[in-house]
């Protein structure tokens, strides 16, 4: 999902630097706010487990992979202003010292998969909470903010794709979406099992509003 550069046009590139910048304007102050002392250490964690998830890439099918995304965890333990600080500087490190996503694509990146990865996720996580007023709910809620994350951040990798006429709309939906749909069952489930380990040793671990 990470896009290289040469694939965006150039008014693709600068929408998205520009959306992000603000975007992520808007995360610090947010951040600044709620920011409590045992999430800092948290956030370090959470940078280092990421940014080892999102380099092991797994086969899909037709020659493709895929790779965990772990906006949707983040948020959860974190909130989703943290996260996409989190996520943000993940995907800064790896597109300047590994080249996995261009420089001009860094904005589309970040948009992707910090801002609205983390911020679909958590939102699916705290609708279904607040329907569902159950403790059982929590691993499906989680489950299913994984599963949408992935969703979302594919559909406007996608989208960005296609107004950049990098390939025909749906060939690139199709397989975009198509796949990522598949990865996101894989985040879905180790979503799941962190969060279970999660509830059993450290429950209060949990973001909460």
């Amino acid at each position: 999902m990470h896009i290289p550069d040469g694939f965006l046009s150039d008014k693709v590139c600068a929408a998205t630097w520009i959306i992000s910048a603000a975007g992520m304007g808007y995360y610090l102050k947010k951040t600044a706010l709620t920011l409590k002392d045992k999430m800092i250490p948290l956030m370090g964690v959470m940078s280092a487990f990421i940014f080892v998830a999102q380099m092991l890439n797994f086969p899909v099918f037709g020659g493709t992979s895929g790779h965990l995304l772990g906006a949707a965890l983040a948020a959860i333990l974190l909130g989703p202003y943290a996260a996409a600080i989190v996520l943000t500087c993940v995907l800064v490190i790896q597109c300047l010292l590994f080249q996995d996503g261009g420089i001009t694509a860094l904005g589309a990146n970040i948009l992707n998969m910090a801002l609205l990865a983390t911020l679909s996720g958590y939102a699916v996580y705290r609708l279904i909470l607040a329907v569902v007023k159950k403790p059982s709910a929590t691993l499906f809620a989680a489950m299913f903010a994984a599963w949408v994350s992935v969703v979302i951040a594919s559909f406007s990798c996608a989208l960005e794709l296609a107004l950049s006429q990098t390939a025909p709309a749906k060939i690139v939906f199709t397989a975009m979406v198509g796949m990522h749909s598949l990865t996101g069952l894989i985040e879905a489930a180790i979503t799941s099992l962190v969060v279970s380990f999660i509830l059993k040793v450290r429950p209060d671990v949990l973001y909460k509003p």
